[in-house]
This record gives structure tokens, sequence and C-alpha cells, in this order.
């Protein structure tokens, strides 16, 4: 994977030379991608300024730069990674040893705001896990994802890259692949085992065709492994009322453990997160939830 530049013949970016380190690096594809358009477009910005290499671009130019991006309305999130992608490319340009020191060092962006996870309101969780949706294939399915996903608190992702041999039922235990192709394992609770060995018992093969992947826990209905599109779909034609993202069925996860008084470094392990301070962001979400509860009940609330 490289980056696409403009004309041919040397590049006094050296961009193809920081992308090959970060593939190298095993990387996530989605984390090369936006270094990669990150540095592109600042490249691209540079250029029109006639800044035509690294050695010519000071503090000044980074932060005339970020400045510019949030003339334009971006983020304050967006600004952030912008920041921290120029300031890793400009370390690698350091340790290369194109350049003596980082412009980047000590570029300052505004922080993003903290956001809360949305999570899935009651009624929405009782649909998706309580309701009677019969026993076809697809129903079968459409069980074992939600199950799965709210169980074990996976990532959309991961939960579309489960193969059949990722899963022990007998342990009640499923071996996941997270981010930078980390492996974590998550227990599985009585429900979830049930509905996929449903599942696997009664439907997977019944879906199957000549094109389908022989190793992958989930088909969707072509037959393919499934993806995050079909996922979606399922939540949408299972709720009936509102929308539930993929991704809040993993909030809602982290969320009710911490409520049943789970340690916090072992949601941080459940989830996969790399820092303790990503798993924290869900105490508020407790907190906030405590308050509401109690502004709705009490008398004085």
């Amino acid at each position: 994977m490289s980056l696409h530049v403009t004309g041919s013949g040397f590049d006094p970016w050296h961009r193809e030379g920081y992308v090959a380190t970060l593939v190298a690096a095993d990387r996530s594809s989605a984390t090369v991608r936006a270094y990669r358009g990150d540095v592109d477009a600042f490249c691209t910005w540079a250029g029109e300024r006639d800044i035509t290499d690294p050695t010519s671009v000071t503090r000044r130019v980074l932060r005339e730069y970020l400045a510019g991006l949030a003339q334009r309305a971006a983020s304050r999130a967006t600004i952030a990674r912008q920041r921290a992608s120029l300031r890793g490319y400009f370390d690698w340009l350091v340790e290369r040893g194109h350049l003596a020191e980082s412009p980047a060092a000590r570029l300052s962006a505004p922080r993003p705001t903290s956001k809360l996870p949305t999570i899935v309101v009651r009624e929405q969780l009782d649909v998706l896990l309580d309701e009677d949706w019969g026993d076809d294939e697809w129903a079968l399915l459409d069980r074992a994802v939600c199950e799965v996903l709210y169980g074990a608190g996976l990532r959309v992702s991961e939960l579309c890259g489960l193969d059949v041999t990722s899963v022990d039922l007998a342990a009640r235990r499923i071996r996941v692949l997270g981010k930078g192709n980390k492996e974590r394992i998550v227990p599985l609770h009585r429900r979830a085992v049930r509905a996929l060995s449903a599942w696997l018992d009664d439907a997977r093969d019944e879906v199957a065709n000549s094109e389908s992947p022989p190793g992958a826990l989930f088909y969707n209905r072509r037959g393919r492994r499934l993806g995050p599109r079909d996922v979606r779909r399922i939540l949408d034609a299972r709720v009936a009322r509102g929308h539930v993202h993929p991704h809040a069925l993993r909030h809602t996860y982290a969320t009710h453990l911490l409520e049943g008084g789970a340690d916090l470094r072992v949601v941080q392990e459940l989830l996969g997160h790399e820092s303790l301070a990503t798993t924290q962001l869900y105490t508020h979400v407790s907190k906030s939830r405590l308050q509401n509860v109690h502004h709705r009940t009490h008398p004085r609330g």
C-alpha cells in the first residue's frame, strides 16, 4: 500500500517510505489510510504555498494549516487527528535522517470534545433479545448476531471476522481478533451460546452455497461472509421503532458491566481497549444514567 503521489520520480516528502513503514509495523488498513490521507492533504496544501519539501516546514506553517482546518469548520476531533498524523510523520522523517528535528514536536491542537457513548434503551434491548422471531434460518442468524454483539461487547468488524474455529461453545468463550491484530478471549453467556448452537446446528449449512467461505461463522443472504452493512440491516429490521447502531450494543455491554460492579481493568480487557482512559468514559455514562434516574424518580429530583 502506498500513497498516490502526483507525477513520477523522487518525492521530496518521502511519503511512500512513510506508508511502507506503517504497513511493516502491522498497522491496520484503516489507520494506514487515515494517516496517508492526512499527510497527503497537508503536502497538497503546502505545495499550493510553494512549500516543496519537509525542510521548509516550520511549526508556524503547521499551526497555519491547523488553523485553516478550523476556519473550514473541521471538527475538533478531526483537527486533533490531523495533528497526531503530522507528528507521527515528522517524527518518522527525523528517525530516517530526512530532518534534524521535528517542527511538529510541540504542536498544539484543540482537544476533541468528550462525547458520551450512546447506549441502547431498555425497550429496544428487550425487542432484540427477548422477542420471538421464529425459527427459520435468518431468524436464527439474527438472534445469534444480536446475542453475541451485546453479550460479548464486540466491535462489528470483530463480529464479522469471526470464524467457526473462533468459537468454543463447550468453554463458553470466543477468540476475537481486535485492533492491531491483537487477540483476546471473551466469555459468552448461556443465551449467546444457545443462539450460536442453533445457528450452527440448524441454519448455517442450509444457507451456505458454492461461494461461501467455509471458515466464516456468519453468512449473509448471498452466502458471503457477513459484513457491517448486513449487521446494520439486521438491527434496523428487528427494532420496529427507532434505530440501533451496532456499536451502541458494545457501549451498552460495557455500561451494564460497570453498573453491575465489574472492575474497570477487567472491562478494559474484555473490550480490547489499548488505553484505560477509553474505558473510563463508560464510568461517566453510568454516572449520567444514575443522575437521570434520580431526576425522573426522586420527589425532589
